[in-house]
């Protein structure tokens, strides 16, 4: 009898096995159970017969394509286990340009396009020979050596909340095109700040991850899911700092004490509250880990200054510009430095943003607003950025990415505006290896459709990881313990 014939009893109980546990499921459990536990779970039964099988007949179950009645080909389990080819960057700066630039106007220009598609400012061209960019970004223009655009970027979902969500951790939002909706199974898969705070741990008295100026909200206020650590649980949730850098009085609630709260007070506070949780169970082990890093950011001179933007130049701030997107991408440089793994920077949404087009939502006038408000915004922002981090040998450490939930129509409405468009849009990455003066993919003629190089959102997280120096495929724990990869995408080719 060959080897193959006597693990046959082995894959019947292993199929019988999963049949019986996907019956006591939910119904919303076994949707996420068959698409992202069963592959991981046949791996694993895979690995541990060939671990019963000699060496001659390991190869006669792979050749014969023992996986392949699984439906698992031996490409699909291999292709995530590419190789660094530099060295794994330290940093990452994530720009989220909350609403969705029209990429027609911004790293996808379609100059030959009619009146009633193309951006009337045209293209410029580039430090690069070969590549434009929208006319609106003169500074980044010069900087294109350090920039890679991938043009071809799709979620196939219109909507901000469910969009957004694909972008922000990897993974499609279930049902697609869904506004307004909450954070919850089964949509709970951790954003990219989530996971790395998980793989990395805290240090320096500060957390891995970090968003600010403050979470992504529709008009409605209802607030996105994707921007916490899922099913891997609070404690590996990015913080949150809600703040206004670029005003006169600056300053994060975190780090305030009361006027009636000295330095010795909040130390005797904090010796009561350690007697209270000494007879809490283990499983309040992870609350008692948020409370005592709440102290040490309260108490941390080192946590203190990286927060202090007084202590940069007047001259550097200007440059990063006196608004509060400028002044927040500034502020995210701080933390890197201070040993924070990854900065989340949205665009800042204020109370006068206009209703009808707010941020990058540009419905109506789109011309003007980006003329006027979004492209200078940007343009010298993101600029300064790469150049300080050069100036300051950190660029090399640092992956910046400039994203947002989707793009926008080819074609422009009766309101002067474009509308929602997830099927093909583009962001940028720099900084932390990046071959910059490049554009990787490509849309169609109309920018409307991907035409090379398709990138889903999977591909994009499973390059940040790559990028930082952890395999897409490391196994991550759900609520329920079971093993999953952090990422199925791929990572982008041509951007190494």
């Amino acid at each position: 009898m060959s080897a193959l014939h006597s693990i046959e009893p082995n894959v019947g109980r292993c199929i019988r096995d999963v049949h019986h546990e996907k019956s006591v499921l939910s119904n919303a459990t076994r949707i996420r159970y068959t698409s992202y536990y069963l592959p991981a779970l046949f791996l694993s039964w895979a690995r541990r017969m060939l671990g019963l099988l000699a060496p001659g007949s390991r190869r006669e179950f792979l050749s014969v394509g023992g996986l392949s009645a699984l439906g698992l080909a031996m490409p699909s389990l291999l292709k995530a286990n590419t190789k660094a080819t530099t060295k794994p960057a330290k940093n990452c700066i994530v720009l989220f340009l909350l609403g969705g630039p029209p990429q027609h106007s911004t790293w996808d220009p379609k100059p030959s396009l009619p009146a009633e598609m193309r951006c009337p400012f045209g293209p410029t061209a580039t430090a690069t020979p070969g590549i434009q960019i929208g006319s609106l970004f003169p500074h980044l223009a010069k900087q294109s050596d350090k920039l890679c655009f991938l043009r071809s970027v799709s979620t196939g979902d219109n909507a901000h909340s469910s969009s957004g969500y694909a972008m922000l951790t990897g993974v499609a939002h279930s049902p697609l095109n869904a506004e307004n909706v909450s954070k919850g199974a089964p949509n709970d898969w951790p954003t990219i700040g989530g996971l790395l705070r998980k793989l990395r741990g805290d240090s320096a008295g500060l957390p891995a991850s970090v968003r600010l100026p403050h979470h992504i909200f529709n008009t409605d206020q209802s607030v996105w899911p994707g921007q916490d650590a899922g099913f891997l649980g609070k404690s590996a949730d990015p913080w949150l700092f809600r703040c206004d850098p670029a005003s006169p009085k600056f300053q994060i609630p975190e780090f305030t004490l009361g006027a009636d709260v000295p330095a010795k007070r909040l130390l005797d506070r904090q010796g009561l509250l350690s007697q209270m949780e000494a007879g809490f169970h283990a499983h309040e082990e992870k609350y008692g880990q948020n409370i005592g890093q709440a102290f040490n950011l309260l108490t941390s001179p080192r946590a203190q200054r990286a927060f202090d933007l007084s202590q940069e130049p007047a001259r550097l701030r200007e440059k990063y510009g006196s608004h509060q997107f400028g002044q927040s991408c500034l502020l995210a440089r701080r933390l890197i430095e201070a040993g924070v793994s990854l900065v989340q920077v949205n665009w800042y949404r204020g109370a006068d943003e206009p209703p009808d087009n707010p941020c990058w939502d540009t419905h109506t006038d789109e011309a003007n607003r980006l003329k006027n408000v979004l492209a200078p915004t940007l343009d010298q922002t993101l600029a300064a950025l790469l150049i300080d981090l050069e100036d300051r040998g950190l660029l090399d450490d640092t992956l910046v990415v400039t994203m947002a939930e989707f793009g926008r129509t080819p074609k422009f409405n009766v309101r002067g505006g474009r509308e929602h468009w997830g099927n093909v849009f583009s962001i940028a990455m720099a900084g932390g290896g990046v071959k910059g003066g490049r554009a990787v993919g490509a849309s169609d003629a109309q920018g409307a459709l991907p035409k090379d190089g398709k990138v889903t959102p999977a591909d994009v997280t499973a390059t940040i990881l790559h990028v930082l120096g952890h395999a897409p495929d490391t196994e991550i724990h759900d609520a329920l313990n079971r093993p999953v990869p952090a990422s199925r995408g791929e990572v982008i080719r041509g951007v190494w």
